[in-house]
């Protein structure tokens, strides 16, 4: 059972396969306005909000979630997050793969 440093996980991201583990996770810490721009995956990607309110776009839908909610977009679905404000949003983002294979899309 290895115990991965919060100071040796770079940029906020964990690859998975590093570790032996079948998940990979980004701590993502945005300002106002910001986000990761229109993308997807194949393989579902899970998010738990943990401060702020961010939109969020999965094909055609738009929903805005807070802290305490959990969102989850399937496999091949184009998907991107805002951050709304007024402060700091923070998220942990659950990739459901040892190693984040992303298709950016703009």
């Amino acid at each position: 059972m290895p115990l991965i440093n919060a100071g040796i996980v770079p940029s906020g991201t964990f690859q998975g396969a590093a570790h032996g583990a079948t998940i990979s996770v980004i701590f993502d810490d945005s300002a106002p306005g910001h986000g990761p721009r229109l993308h997807r995956h194949p393989y579902d990607e899970t998010w738990i909000v943990e401060d702020g309110t961010v939109t969020f776009q999965a094909g055609n839908e738009q929903l805005r979630a807070g802290a305490g909610d959990i969102v989850v977009v399937p496999p091949g679905v184009a998907h991107k997050f805002t951050n709304e404000g007024p402060g700091r949003s923070k998220l942990v983002c659950i990739h459901a793969n040892p190693t984040m294979v992303t298709e950016w899309l703009e």
